[in-house]
């Protein structure tokens, strides 16, 4: 296959589709040809809020393609407040999952990513806030309708899911109606092929009222049924509906050089409009739509007669079928003259039109058909629209599930989709190319999963056993590879050493405790203290360990040559076993781990005089030998002195003896480590275990789940780089929505107000209910009472500048008194805002400590007087 310099591929893909909240679950859904409608009781329509005449109207359609739970969202794993989620549109939740599930699915984390990634994306009309937010909307204040704006626009979907997952590429928002999505994925093709970022996240998102049919007007482009009938005679339009697409695209030289999964490539593209050469503005045209087909194919460098599919826009209506085969065929005989060997379908009779997602809904579909060489169904197809002209087109309407044969060349196919307005797209899909064997890996890989919960984590450990067990044949070094560099780290944390597939998926499955590390971690979670012996390993061990791990092997070599014995590692590590230990203490450092201290005994003390710095490294493999050492530094690491029990002070690091004690080890060492937020991790393993990559991999597991930042790159050393689509980030949501009609509740007026309730005889009183206030107010905001702690940096609790203006706008109102708008940020726990506030008031406590004329004067002021000259 010829590869390209402007081939993309499409290395990751998410989508929440009608009937389908995942790729997979999509896949069944057109191999099985389902259509995903939702007939509605009328029982569920006037619980959503349509009027029973409405419901009597026999043109009321009560049917609709919609996927559920859009007021559910995992607003904590975005550092969102509950406040915040509320009001923000659903179609940007929806999106910012998305997201971070088409990024996963790829295999990258932004933060461990160095190049930059781009965001190409648009939204739908938002009914949210037309419906949900209204009254609060015109009830607000200036400060809320800031909030409110940025919350639900369009312009803030794009940037907003830079910001929220750290991606630094352009980040734009494309909006041409429905061709919306497949125009984002053409400009995130040019902007990769000029180097404006490294990888993109293109997509879209429309959600409709959620719950609701609509209605049948003959003319319109809604179908009087339900059914979406692409090229059918008995087509009378389509559905609208809701759900959201993301694919992560990538220049293909550099996907197939970093071992990405693709599942197909984007061999060219091309946008245009209509102009006014046709009946309306809504109207579609004959010539824009065959002018961009063949320029797409003319960027391809495709010749039409190697195409076999094309995923048309396909809306169901009697005048834009006829059109769009009409366009097709003329930018087809281009190049070919054949008849009826090009398949025809529209998703749309699938999942119905997804309006701005509706094309990255044909691009999925179409991709996914190419990575399986399977052609599914376009439903709803009995006999053609009369005015299509099938016999003498290329093309014939695909009806069945069926192998797509393969040609002397690539499969190809081609994705259209049109926009109200004119602005058209067109794209053509190749196949990925033929992915190469995996080459022999270790014989052991370290599997690590994070979640934010135990409950979520244990969500997380069964999908993957899952997905293993239905993926038998998978790559085990992509799936370690994948894991670690690929997902992002959460406090919940659990690691596997695992030697196949089979393996991983049945201990994960079964719990297997012995083999499943693990732990918890946090801010105040201490670091790995490294208990050293000295112990060498059996040779089988050592020389497993020198062959497959390249900082092992470094570590040993370094050691060799400090001997004077360059090129004999391997009798080295027989004959000491001071080296094997210093070269496992030294792989984990080269991966990542950074200890907090050492604690060694016997010739273990050689191996930490070493680590340390305290003697070069022949020094200290002499006195592993024990020759006495003639000088030493200070040690770099804290370092437990196995004579004395405690850790070793500096005049003491500069005494021969204390690194030549034949003190064994340091009696109840994990209750001295806890008590100083520490943990043990023995090197040595467990009496008759096995040293080798296994107990190495297990060790850095143990680090890991304990609050290790392991460098995974590092650990993969050597190890061709290869991605593997896994199971992705187990979601927590919780409901965030605002019922239509709320408003937000008025400002209490006059001796309402918090003013009229102070005591000027008890300050105490007055500081108790301005704290109260405040705690009232931000818990609102963060989601309840309980989340406002007095003493916790606000910022830290997710909330925002223009939260706290609002609330300081309120508290100014109910005091009577200009509250300084950014007294937050100065005092940023509620405690100390309020002590600032009742002295610029002076209605709290006074100071007994303080001299009366201190007591006058604010901290503002002394401080301002502090700085003076």
């Amino acid at each position: 296959m010829t590869i390209s310099d402007s081939d993309v591929a499409i290395i990751g893909i998410s989508c929440r589709f009608p009937g389908a909240d995942s790729v997979d679950k999509f896949w069944e859904v057109l191999r099985e040809g389902r259509e995903t409608l939702t007939r509605y009781t009328d029982e569920e329509l006037l619980a959503a809020g349509v009027p029973a005449e409405r419901l009597a109207d026999p043109r009321y359609v009560k049917a609709g393609q919609t996927i559920p739970d859009v007021d559910l969202f995992d607003s904590e794993l975005f550092q969102f407040t509950h406040d915040e989620a509320e009001i923000l549109d659903p179609q940007h939740r929806i999106f910012l999952e998305c997201a971070l599930e088409a990024l996963e699915r790829a295999g990258y984390d932004p933060d461990r990513h160095e190049g930059h990634i781009g965001v190409y994306a648009g939204a739908g009309m938002n009914t949210y806030l037309l419906h949900n937010l209204g009254e609060r909307y015109r009830a607000a204040s200036s400060v809320d309708h800031y909030r409110l704006m940025l919350a639900n626009d369009k312009d803030f979907l794009a940037t907003r899911a830079s910001y929220k997952l750290n991606l630094r590429g352009p980040s734009i928002n494309i909006n041409t109606a429905c061709s919306t999505s497949l125009v984002a994925v053409h400009t995130a093709c040019l902007a990769l092929l000029s180097g404006e970022c490294d990888l993109a996240l293109v997509g879209a998102v429309h959600l409709g009222h959620p719950g609701q049919g609509y209605q049948y007007q003959e003319g319109m482009i809604f179908s009087p049924d339900g059914h979406c009938r692409a090229f059918d005679a008995e087509a009378q339009g389509t559905v609208i509906g809701s759900g959201a697409g993301v694919v992560v695209l990538k220049r293909l030289k550099a996907a197939l050089a970093d071992g990405d999964w693709i599942h197909a490539v984007v061999k060219g593209s091309a946008v245009n409009n209509d102009g006014s050469l046709k009946t309306g503005y809504t109207a579609p045209s004959i010539a824009g739509q065959a002018e961009v087909i063949a320029d797409a194919q003319e960027v391809a460098d495709v010749d039409p007669d190697t195409i076999g599919y094309v995923e048309a826009h396909g809306t169901g209506t009697p005048l834009g079928d006829p059109i769009e085969v009409a366009a097709l065929t003329r930018a087809f005989r281009q190049g070919t003259e054949r008849a009826g060997y090009c398949a025809l379908g529209s998703v749309k009779t699938n999942i119905g039109h997804l309006d701005t997602a509706a094309g990255l809904a044909g691009l999925v579909k179409t991709a996914l058909m190419l990575e399986h060489g399977t052609l599914v169904p376009s439903l709803h197809f009995t006999r053609p629209n009369p005015d299509i002209d099938f016999a003498a087109s290329p093309f014939y309407v695909n009806t069945g599930t069926t192998a797509w044969p393969a040609g002397d060349g690539p499969r190809r196919a081609g994705v259209s989709s049109f926009g109200i307005g004119g602005t058209n797209a067109h794209v053509v899909l190749q196949e990925p190319p033929v992915r190469t064997a995996a080459p022999r890996g270790r014989e052991r890989e370290l599997l690590v999963l994070s979640a934010r919960s135990e409950a979520a984590l244990k969500q997380a450990a069964t999908a993957l056993a899952r997905h293993l067990k239905q993926h038998p044949d998978l790559d085990l070094g992509a799936v370690a590879q994948t894991l670690g560099l690929g997902r992002r780290r959460h406090a919940h944390r659990l690691a596997l050493t695992a030697r196949s597939v089979r393996d991983a998926a049945m201990a994960l499955a079964v719990g297997d405790e012995e083999r499943l590390h693990q732990g918890v971690t946090g801010p105040e979670t201490g670091g790995a203290v490294l208990v050293l012996t000295g112990d060498g390993a059996p040779e089988e061990d050592t020389a497993e360990l020198y062959r497959t791990v390249p900082a092992y092997r470094a570590a040993a070599d370094a050691c060799a040559e400090a001997l004077g014995r360059s090129g004999q590692s391997g009798a080295v590590l027989r004959e000491h076993g001071t080296v094997h230990e210093y070269a496992l203490a030294a792989t984990l450092t080269a991966w990542g781990l950074a200890p907090a201290a050492l604690a060694p005994s016997g010739a273990g003390l050689a191996v930490a005089a070493a680590l340390t710095g305290a003697l070069s490294l022949g020094e200290a493999l002499a006195l592993g030998r024990g020759e006495a050492p003639a000088r030493l530094e200070v040690p770099r690491l804290p370092v437990l002195n196995p004579a004395t029990g405690r850790w070793m002070t500096e005049d003491e690091s500069r005494l021969p003896d204390s690194w030549s004690s034949a003190a064994g080890p340091v009696a109840d060492l994990d209750a001295l480590l806890a008590a100083e937020g520490h943990h043990a991790l023995p090197l040595a393993p467990a009496e008759d275990g096995a040293a080798g990559p296994a107990h190495l991999l297990a060790l850095a597991g143990q680090a890991w789940v304990r609050g290790a930042e392991l460098d995974f790159t590092a650990l993969h050393e050597g190890s061709e780089p290869r991605r593997v689509p896994l199971p992705t980030h187990r979601f927590e949501r919780r409901r965030h929505w605002v019922e239509p009609g709320g408003a937000t509740a008025a400002a209490p007026a006059g001796a309402d107000r918090l003013l009229a309730r102070f005591d000027q005889e008890d300050p105490a009183h007055n500081v108790e209910l301005v704290t109260d206030y405040l705690a009232e107010e931000i818990g609102r905001v963060l989601g309840g009472r309980h989340l406002a702690a007095l003493d916790t940096n606000l910022f830290d609790l997710g909330l925002d500048s223009l939260v706290l203006i609002e609330v300081v706008a309120k508290l100014s109102e109910e005091l009577d008194f200009a509250v300084p708008a950014t007294s937050f940020v100065e005092f940023p726990t509620i405690r100390a805002f309020v002590d600032n506030l009742a002295e610029l008031m002076e209605f709290g406590p006074a100071q007994d400590a303080a001299p009366a004329a201190a007591a006058r004067t604010s901290r503002r002021a002394q401080r301002a007087a502090g700085h003076r000259p």
